[in-house]
């Protein structure tokens, strides 16, 4: 039996070197194991020796190398290890333990600095206040390089002394500013608060009831806080009303129009029409131009109306419609930033009616228009409520000559949305469309209050560059406190009655 197993394994594993060798191994292991009688025992062992020498013979042995990076393996004293890793340079000195516990370390230090380090933080362990600026002290291990002299016991202290000073400060800095983010972030929270409440009685009360109820104290109040952003498209639109009965359906005739122009004059640039209702095609040509260029510096920060952003379009279609609607006017530099904040809460079409019917008001008709004497009767009811309020401003301005148009002009023709942050304008828009042209004069007034004192210690240089540039961190409880306490009544006449009755040579 034994020998016909070898002989089938003989033949199915004779293609083979390693059969070869299995075979001759294994009649070797047969020949010393004859002499078992039982044939159920041999069976079993020829089994285990067929398993056993069934694996491939070792690999021959590699070439000498020249041990470039072997470990020596030396024979230590009993107890003693070598450092584990290579040692590249140098010898690694045996060490009775290379694995030091993590206080033995700790104190070394200590011993050898002569300082204590505290001990950490419980995980458990709360802080007892709620803001504590974290230190990076423990960066500093060392009062000075080792290769230089020691400290002397006098330039030490002095310097730990400074060091302590400096720390006590930053932290001091810290906690301030992590209360006044803290401060903001509530008073952010209420806002919502209030804007959320505000929202449902806008929704609720009185935009269904709006003829009855625009004009109540309650209303008034709650306006004077500022609308809520999803009310306050719906609410503009009302208070602004459509007084020229603009419709859909003719904003999307204008619009076609001002596309057909923007087609022949990017095709041709030519100047062969005639005059279009007193307008030349140079004038118009120069509109389209004015408009490209000012679309890309309107709200630059946003990049939102910007070529490529997703209101360039819809900003460059309003005013060019206006444009084709309203020919006598044209384009004039500051009104795409009033259609900006239009289109930024309403509608395309709607927004274009808001517009069109924003600037047909006496006071930016007159603006748009240059209208000079106009103007100079704005300015000149300004100067009587400027010296009635801030006499001592006015006549600090006086002393410089500096005129009113230095500054009001660029705030009157975008309606404070260049000069103001985008919250405080669309707050001050609020208002405006309550009060109509006064606030906007009111507004101009409360700026002055506000920063009044910064004012009287500059010349006409300095007081121009920062009326025509805002700081940016104005916010619009100082700014409206101060606008609640400018009063728009001299000589018990009211703005209307002073502007009608100021005539150009008083603001000359």
């Amino acid at each position: 039996c034994c020998v016909q197993h070898i002989d089938a394994l003989k033949i199915s594993y004779s293609s083979t070197s390693t059969a070869k060798n299995f075979t001759s191994l294994f009649l070797k292991s047969t020949m010393r194991t004859s002499s078992f009688k039982i044939q159920g025992t041999h069976f079993r062992i020829y089994m285990f020796s067929f398993f056993f020498f069934f694996s491939p013979p070792p690999p021959p042995p590699l070439p000498p190398s020249r041990n470039f990076f072997t470990k020596r393996t030396k024979e230590l004293k009993p107890g003693l290890h070598s450092a584990p890793g290579w040692k590249l340079f140098g010898k690694v000195p045996p060490r009775e333990n290379f694995q030091k516990d993590s206080k033995i370390i700790q104190q070394e230090y200590e011993a050898r600095t002569g300082r204590t380090c505290k001990p950490a933080p419980q995980a458990t362990r709360r802080k007892t206040f709620e803001f504590e600026p974290l230190s990076t002290t423990a960066l500093i291990l060392e009062d000075r390089p080792s290769n230089l002299p020691a400290k002397s016991i006098e330039e030490a202290l002095r310097h730990r002394q400074e060091y302590d000073e400096m720390v006590a400060e930053a932290k001091k800095r810290e906690i301030k500013e992590a209360h006044k983010r803290k401060r903001i972030m509530k008073e952010r929270f209420k806002q919502e608060e209030n804007i959320a409440s505000a929202m449902v009685i806008w929704i609720n009360e009185i935009l269904p009831n709006w003829e009855g109820m625009r004009t109540t104290r309650r209303v008034r109040e709650l306006w004077w806080q500022g609308l809520p952003p999803s009310v306050r498209g719906k609410v503009w639109s009302l208070a602004i009303g459509n007084e020229l009965n603009i419709t859909h359906e003719l904003y999307e005739i204008f619009l076609s129009r001002a596309k057909e122009r923007w087609k022949s004059f990017s095709e041709t640039n030519s100047e062969n029409d005639i005059e279009d209702a007193g307008v030349s095609v140079a004038d118009r040509e120069a509109s389209l131009e004015l408009i490209k260029l000012d679309i890309s510096r309107t709200f630059p920060s946003f990049y939102i109306f910007q070529k490529g952003g997703p209101y360039h379009d819809l900003l460059h279609s309003v005013l060019g419609a206006y444009t084709c609607y309203r020919p006598d006017v044209g384009y004039v530099q500051g009104m795409s930033f009033i259609a900006a904040v239009l289109i930024l809460n309403l509608e395309e079409a709607d927004a274009f009616i808001a517009f069109a019917n924003l600037l047909n008001k006496p006071c930016q008709l007159a603006f748009f228009r240059v209208d000079h004497s106009m103007m100079l009767k704005y300015f000149a009811a300004f100067e009587v409520f400027f010296e009635e309020n801030l006499p001592k401003l006015f006549l600090h301005f006086k002393s410089y000559s500096l005129t009113p148009d230095i500054y009001l002009i660029d705030w009157i023709f975008t309606l404070y949305s260049k000069s103001l942050p985008l919250d405080l304008a669309c707050r001050v828009w609020d208002v405006f469309c309550r009060d109509g042209e006064e606030f906007l004069f009111r507004t101009g007034l409360g700026i002055l209050r506000l920063y009044e004192d910064i004012l009287l210690q500059m010349d006409f240089i300095h007081i121009a560059q920062f009326l025509t540039k805002l700081p940016e961190d104005i916010t619009s409880e100082k700014l409206f406190s101060c606008i609640a306490a400018i009063q728009m009544q001299n000589s018990n006449k009211k703005w209307a009655q002073v502007s009608e009755n100021n005539n150009v040579t008083k603001s000359c």
